[in-house]
């Protein structure tokens, strides 16, 4: 029985109704309990505090210390030692054509040939010319030797009739008649003398004029002027061509060869410098071929720094004996000043570049590194020089810096290239 004053319906109605939001928040926060004993209480995988502390691999290299060359490095173009451009002196059909284009030719090797019959007509007639005036001199002589002859025979006997004249044999009309034969006699000798001096004269000319024409005649054959390698042929054969007008081909002299450069003006007292002690050696790479190194020498400094690029301009020569340097090429020039005895030196890679400046780590020998600023100096090749801040035997990264910092301890293991050999 249920007791008086108590309404069953209204006590066990909201109990029964409230259950289901308590068990609700009962398994909510059971649910919470165990996620957060799971994130506090979880324990770590066994190994993780190895794996923080695991060396990191890394390449090291050691600093080394050897004589460097004291290099400029800039970018030059080959020049030819000689271009000429032949041209013809003398007009005329061009009838012989003796190279192809492109050839190599030597001087005095026969390049074209004009027709040469004019110029032949001219030599003879002044051959005619100058046998006409050595005749005429000839004709001269002969007629001052018979003048000659007759002078003096003209005043001998106009000397013995003055002397009849003075005994009072003769009168002085025949006399006078005498001296002035021999006088006219003498005027002769003198027209004989201009006449010979006026074919000499004739004769110089003449031969002047031959020397011209045979000059003219060997104008029609062209022979090279230098050593070289010719370009294209502008005038064919069969062509009829002008004195001086068109360049007929262009050769240029490759052997040997110039490599022209610029330098920064800062550079012109340290290159004046070591002329003066020896040559200089120059180096030039073409760019199209990096094993084609060629050596040469510094031949020539220009005589005023360029304002507009603040450079001075520089040629070296080189010998070219493989034709491996062309005129017109771009290649990679070295210009070595000097050499650096003991400097050292670690490769390029090594050095960093921090918010402090330059540094390289430095491998200790507990095999922890540390961050060391450095000074670097010139590039040689694949290193560089360190002025400041190493010395020789100390052990460099060079590659695996970013996972470095102060203290990591790390792992030296071999370069890429010798990994995979």
């Amino acid at each position: 029985m249920i007791p008086l004053g108590v309404s069953p319906s209204k006590e066990a109605g909201p109990r029964h109704a409230a259950s289901p939001w308590r068990e609700a928040g009962a398994w909510l926060g059971a649910g919470l309990c165990l996620l957060l004993c799971g994130c506090t209480g979880k324990s770590a995988p066994p190994g993780s505090a190895g794996k923080r502390a695991e060396a990191v691999p890394v390449v090291v290299a050691t600093v080394t210390r050897r004589t460097v060359p004291v290099d400029v490095q800039v970018i030059g173009n080959v020049e030819a030692y000689n271009t000429i451009g032949v041209k013809a002196q003398v007009g005329g059909q061009l009838t012989e054509v003796h190279f192809q284009e492109g050839d190599f030719v030597r001087k005095g090797d026969r390049l074209f040939v004009i027709d040469p019959r004019p110029f032949q007509a001219q030599v003879s007639q002044a051959e005619a010319n100058l046998a006409s005036a050595q005749a005429q001199l000839g004709l001269a002589q002969a007629n001052l030797a018979r003048d000659l002859a007759q002078e003096q025979y003209a005043h001998a006997q106009a000397l013995r009739y003055d002397k009849l004249f003075q005994q009072g044999i003769i009168s002085r009309e025949q006399t006078e008649q005498f001296r002035t034969n021999a006088d006219a006699t003498s005027e002769a000798v003198r027209a004989d003398r201009a006449a010979i001096e006026s074919s000499k004269a004739a004769i110089n000319a003449d031969r002047a004029a031959l020397e011209n024409a045979r000059v003219q005649l060997s104008y029609t054959t062209i022979d090279s002027p230098i050593n070289g390698r010719t370009g294209n042929l502008m005038v064919r054969q069969g062509n009829v061509v002008k004195a001086n007008d068109i360049d007929m081909v262009t050769i240029n002299q490759v052997e040997p060869i110039y490599v022209t450069f610029a330098v920064p003006e800062a550079q012109l007292p340290a290159v004046k410098k070591y002329m003066a002690q020896s040559k200089l050696t120059v180096l030039a790479v073409p760019q199209s071929d990096p094993t084609a190194l060629e050596t040469g020498v510094l031949t020539f400094v220009d005589n005023a720094v360029d304002m507009t690029t603040g450079t001075i301009k520089l040629k070296g020569t080189f010998s070219n004996a493989d034709h491996r340097l062309w005129p017109g090429q771009f290649v990679r020039v070295t210009l070595r000043l000097a050499e650096q005895p003991d400097a050292l030196v670690v490769p390029t890679q090594a050095i960093q570049n921090g918010q402090d400046g330059q540094f390289v780590f430095v491998v200790k020998k507990d095999m922890t590194v540390e961050s060391r600023p450095v000074t670097p100096g010139m590039r040689v090749d694949e290193d560089i020089v360190v002025e400041k801040g190493l010395e020789s035997g100390e052990t460099v990264v060079t590659e695996g810096h970013l996972r470095l910092a102060p203290g990591v301890r790390v792992q030296v293991r071999p370069p890429r290239s010798a990994s995979k050999s």
